[in-house]
């Protein structure tokens, strides 16, 4: 991205004037350090005043690092929004339910689009700009990168001292011995390295980019992924009752949100049958009432004719099949009853799903509609039973369950005649009974209102002989989500890779060594080695000091400058002069390896 890395200090510590007054030394170190980086250096152009001008300033700002974190930053904001107000997209009656009681609020929210984020104009244009950004940022530094790979590393400086790491010593060994002993040292620990006159030039640390690049492609690939996720995802529900089953087709969920790009023709075919529900609670202790077992037992298949399969799906171990996950979300109880008319003949029966109104103890709101009902006399007529299901009901304790196991199973109705409204043909909440043209059943003596409480095995009978209602028994239901996102792979493959790539550019450390082997004036060969990172390598020192050890044993110190510290002070003094040149050096390192003992590489190199 745009931005200028510093590669290292030691132009700083050299005292580098400006460019115009730049000398030789100072040029060949600063092509040392080029291109250690695949970030392009910024150029600080004031844009020509024109369309031209202004789109470049604006392209520039774009593809740079700092916009391109700022976008990174923003999107992370822009998701706080979507967490904290309720989502159309995830819960429509949560976001009524919010509507209606801050209605000062919720003109604002609707303005600035809060009740859908993730499908805002705000929202996707961040997104946008993101990945426009990081494209930009990638395509160039991808092509640097490629031609850095395809080059050498640079000579090496005429003024080796300039660098931060560096040492020297005389050896007896030729020159020519000397760069091909170091150039097989350096590519034993994995160094590009090349001759170039009278040095080798090696170079590591190439993952560093390879990281870097990675993680940015990464992003990209995140990004995507959830993109794709959004415009072709199914997310759906469906209420399933023991013995009961679920096939994937539209008409089978019970609500489903897809993706603008959905097609009703990619629903995998397969399906699922409820055979059995399990549940247990802890029945004392502070986690009373918490569910210690939670799981629904299933036969599934895949395809048409795909064989069919058992399983178990529970909390957190959804099923997974042909590309979709079935999550088990809820549990409740679907009691079992039998509905005769006035004639005895049976108008329904099977098992009736409650909606729960208590999470803990499982109270369920009934409602039974029978429009095709007769009464006694064979008149045409609509019934409707509304009440509650306790699974566990103390009769002291009021009309609520005071625990959610089958304990002591309760159904508490009461009925009503007259007309449903479900002639007229407008859809209606089967968990809502509309009584405003019925009328409720009243006692023998006409006052008091009709009402049962029923144990597993009862039946009630209606006043004046209208019909009977049976409770023969206790079913299990299970809500299930059924989610296929085509994205998530790419996003997990993506979230991997992005953090290797992080770890690549931020463990691997890319440097450069040099080795020069020329005779000096007392017929021996003189050794420098020198080292340079891209940013502070703490460890350079070190590793500059092990390879001068490794390539000692092929040049060994001469002798005479062991024996003769004056021919040590020679050699550092001829490899030093820019000291002498720059007297405001007195204190930098280079002035410290002018007292070093040549024939020790370590302090050389930590000098």
């Amino acid at each position: 991205m745009s931005t200028t890395d510093t590669d290292t200090a030691a132009g700083k510590e050299a005292g580098t004037p400006p460019e115009g007054g730049a000398t030789a030394e100072e040029r060949e170190l600063g092509a040392a350090e080029s291109q250690l980086s695949t970030a392009p250096a910024e150029e600080i152009n004031i844009p020509s005043l024109g369309p031209l001008g202004w789109a470049r300033w604006f392209w520039r700002q774009l593809t740079s690092m700092r916009v391109a974190l700022l976008l990174l930053l923003l999107l992370s904001l822009a998701t706080i929004p979507g967490s904290l107000v309720p989502q159309t997209s995830i819960d429509q009656l949560k976001v009524q339910d919010f509507q209606e009681r801050h209605p000062t609020l919720t003109p604002i929210y609707e303005k600035l689009q809060l009740f859908h984020v993730y499908s805002s104009v705000w929202f996707s244009a961040i997104y946008l700009l993101l990945f426009i950004s990081l494209i930009g940022c990638i395509v160039p530094r991808t092509w640097q990168f490629v031609g850095q790979l395809r080059s050498r590393p640079p000579a090496a400086p005429r003024r080796m001292t300039r660098l931060p790491a560096y040492t020297t010593w005389r050896s007896e060994a030729e020159p020519e011995q000397v760069l091909a002993a170091a150039r097989k040292i350096m590519k034993g620990r994995r160094f590009r390295a090349h001759a170039s006159g009278d040095a080798v030039a090696a170079e590591k640390g190439y993952l560093r980019e390879v990281g870097n690049l990675l993680f940015h492609i990464a992003l990209i690939v995140l990004l995507v992924s959830f993109a794709a996720g959004q415009l072709w995802k199914t997310e759906g529900s469906s209420l399933v009752t023991e013995g009961g089953g679920f096939s994937n087709s539209l008409t089978q969920y019970d609500d489903i949100k897809t993706g603008q790009l959905f097609n009703s023709d990619d629903l995998a075919p397969f399906g699922f049958q409820l055979d059995r529900f399990t549940a247990t609670y802890e029945r004392s202790g502070p986690q009373m009432r918490t569910p210690r077992t939670f799981r629904a037992d299933v036969t599934y298949w895949d395809g048409a004719e795909g064989a069919s399969r058992k399983t178990s799906i529970e909390v957190n171990k959804p099923l997974e099949i042909s590309g979709y996950k079935v999550f088990l979300l809820n549990h409740g109880y679907s009691p079992v009853v039998t509905i005769r008319d006035g004639k005895g003949n049976v108008v329904h029966q099977g098992p009736v799903v409650g909606l729960p109104i208590d999470g803990a103890n499982l109270t369920e709101s009934m409602v039974i509609k029978v429009p095709d009902y007769r009464d006694k006399n064979g008149k045409k007529d609509q019934i409707g039973f509304q009440g509650q299901f306790l699974p566990t009901w103390v009769r002291s304790q009021g009309m609520f369950s005071v625990f959610p196991a089958l304990d002591n199973p309760t159904l508490v109705l009461t009925a009503y005649h007259g007309s449903l409204g479900v002639d007229g043909g407008t859809p209606q909440s089967v968990y809502q009974l509309d009584k405003s043209r019925m009328k409720q059943f009243m006692e023998s003596d006409g006052k008091t209102k009709f009402a049962r409480a029923l144990s597993v095995g009862d039946t009630m009978k209606l006043p004046n002989g209208a019909g009977t209602l049976s409770f023969d028994g206790v079913k299990e239901w299970a809500s299930f989500q059924i989610s296929h996102k085509p994205g998530d792979q790419g996003a997990l493959i993506g979230a991997v890779v992005a953090l290797v790539g992080l770890a690549g550019s931020l463990f691997i450390q890319r440097r450069r060594v040099w080795v020069r082997a020329v005779t000096g004036d007392d017929g021996t060969t003189v050794v420098e080695m020198a080292g340079l990172g891209r940013s502070e390598y703490a460890k350079l020192p070190e590793e500059l000091a092990d390879l001068a050890v490794r390539l000692q044993a092929d040049a060994p110190p001469a002798p005479e400058a062991e024996a003769d510290p004056e021919s040590g002070r020679e050699s550092t003094q001829e490899s030093g002069k820019g000291s002498d040149e720059n007297p405001s050096k007195d204190s930098s390192p280079e002035s410290a390896s002018d007292t070093a003992d040549p024939a020790d590489p370590a302090e050389g190199a930590r000098a």
